[in-house]
C-alpha cells in the first residue's frame, strides 16, 4: 500500500541531499561559477550537442563519441536554454526537477514492493555515485521516465508503462534493456488471455525510439549502429570477452595514479553488480534480473570496465532491495549510511575537482 507521505518524504530527502551538495560546492566558489564548477565530462558534450548537433562545433574538430549520447537530454537542454540563458545551468536544472520525479516514483515503488520508500530513496541518495544525479548528465531523467514506467507495469497500467518506457529509451542506451525486461514483466504477469492480446501492442511502442535514432544517424553517415560505434571510437570500448575485460581492469587497477583509482571503483562496481545479479536470481525476480543482467552484460563486456559504479544508479531494483533489508532490520541502514555517505561526499570532491569519478 503506498501512502500519502511516501511523495513527501522523498522530496524532504532529495531536496535536502541537493541543499547539501549546493553548500559544499559552494565551498571556496563564487556565486557565479557554481554552475561552470558542474560542467565536467558528459555535461560539457551534453552542451554541445544541445548547441551544434552531432556534428559538434563549426570549426573544431569532431567528437567521434557524440552520438552514443541519446537525444532526448539535448534536446530538452536546448528547450529549457530557451528561458535559461546558462547552459550549465539549464542542465543542472533538468537533473533538480528530474531528480525530485524520480524520487517520489522510487518511493512510491518501494511501498508496493511492501518497503520504506523514503529508506529507497536515501539508499540511493547515499550511494558514491549519487553526485552525478544533481550534475548536467542524463541519469536522473532517465530515472524520471524509468521508475514510473515500472510502477505503471506493476499497476497493469501497460500503455502508461510502454509511453514513459519510450521517453526513456530516447534518453539512454538503457531504455533498450528496460522495454525488454517490460516484456519479461508483461509474460510473467497473470492476467486474462484476452487482456493481454489486448494489452500487447503497447510492448512495441519502447523499441520506436532506439529505431527512430538509428535511422537518423544512417540517414546522416549510412551506419545504422553509430551509437554503438561512437562508444568504441570515443573510448575504446570493443567487444572483449568477460574474463579478458576482467583482466585488462584489473592490470589498469594496479597502478599508483589517480586512473587506478578510478579502474579500483570499477573493479568494486562489477562486483557488487555481479553480487545483485545472484540476489535477484535467487529471489526469482526475473524482469528485474533482466533489466539488470542485460545492462551488466553489455558493460562488462567491454575492452575495459568503464562507468560500471555509475550505471549502478540507474538499477532501482538494487535500492528496493535495500530498503526491504532496512525495513525488517532498521540497523542495516545505519551502517549503509555510515559506510557510503562519506564515500558519496568523497566522490563529489572528486567529480567537482574534474578528476574522474565514475
Amino acid at each position: 500500500m503506498i501512502t500519502r507521505s511516501a511523495g513527501r518524504d522523498a522530496l524532504l530527502l532529495w531536496l535536502g541531499s541537493r541543499a547539501g551538495l549546493l553548500v559544499v560546492t559552494l565551498l571556496g566558489t563564487a556565486l557565479g561559477a557554481y554552475a561552470d564548477k558542474w560542467r565536467k565530462w558528459d555535461a560539457g558534450l551534453f552542451i554541445t550537442i544541445a548547441q551544434y548537433g552531432y556534428n559538434g562545433e563549426p570549426g573544431k574538430h569532431v567528437d567521434d563519441g557524440l552520438p552514443a549520447f541519446f537525444p532526448g537530454f539535448p534536446v530538452l537542454l536546448r528547450a529549457v536554454h530557451l528561458v535559461v540563458p546558462d547552459w550549465a545551468a539549464a542542465g543542472l536544472l533538468i537533473s533538480l526537477v528530474a531528480g525530485a520525479v524520480a524520487m517520489v516514483a522510487l518511493a512510491r515503488l518501494a511501498e508496493l514492493e511492501g518497503a520504506s520508500g523514503w529508506m529507497a530513496v536515501l539508499a540511493l541518495l547515499l550511494y558514491p555515485m549519487a553526485v552525478f544525479l544533481a550534475a548536467g548528465y542524463s541519469e536522473s531523467l532517465f530515472l524520471a521516465f524509468a521508475i514510473p514506467a515500472w510502477l505503471a507495469a506493476r499497476q497493469g497500467q501497460w500503455s502508461v508503462a510502454a509511453s514513459l518506457a519510450a521517453c526513456a529509451s530516447c534518453v539512454r542506451i538503457t531504455g533498450l534493456f528496460l522495454a525488454v525486461a517490460l516484456v519479461v514483466e508483461f509474460l510473467t504477469r497473470r492476467e486474462p488471455v484476452r487482456e493481454r492480446i489486448r494489452q500487447a501492442g503497447w510492448l512495441v511502442v519502447p523499441f520506436v525510439p532506439l529505431v527512430t535514432y538509428s535511422y537518423y544517424h544512417y540517414s546522416r553517415s549510412g551506419d545504422w549502429l553509430a551509437w554503438k560505434h561512437a562508444q568504441e571510437a570515443g573510448w575504446g570500448r570493443d567487444f572483449a570477452w568477460p574474463w579478458e575485460a576482467w583482466k585488462s581492469t584489473w592490470h589498469s587497477a594496479m597502478g599508483s595514479d589517480d586512473n587506478a583509482v578510478a579502474f579500483r571503483m570499477e573493479i568494486a562496481g562489477a562486483v557488487l553488480a555481479v553480487a545483485v545479479l545472484i540476489w535477484l536470481l535467487t529471489l526469482r525476480r526475473w524482469s528485474e534480473l533482466v533489466y539488470t543482467g542485460l545492462q551488466a552484460a553489455a558493460l562488462m563486456t567491454s575492452a575495459y570496465y568503464l562507468s560500471i559504479p555509475r550505471s549502478l544508479l540507474l538499477w532501482f531494483p538494487l535500492w528496493i532491495l535495500v530498503a526491504k533489508v532496512a525495513t525488517r532490520r532498521p540497523w542495516v541502514m545505519v551502517v549503509y549510511a555510515l559506510i557510503f555517505g562519506p564515500l558519496m561526499l568523497l566522490n563529489a570532491e572528486r567529480f567537482l575537482s574534474g578528476a574522474w569519478a565514475g
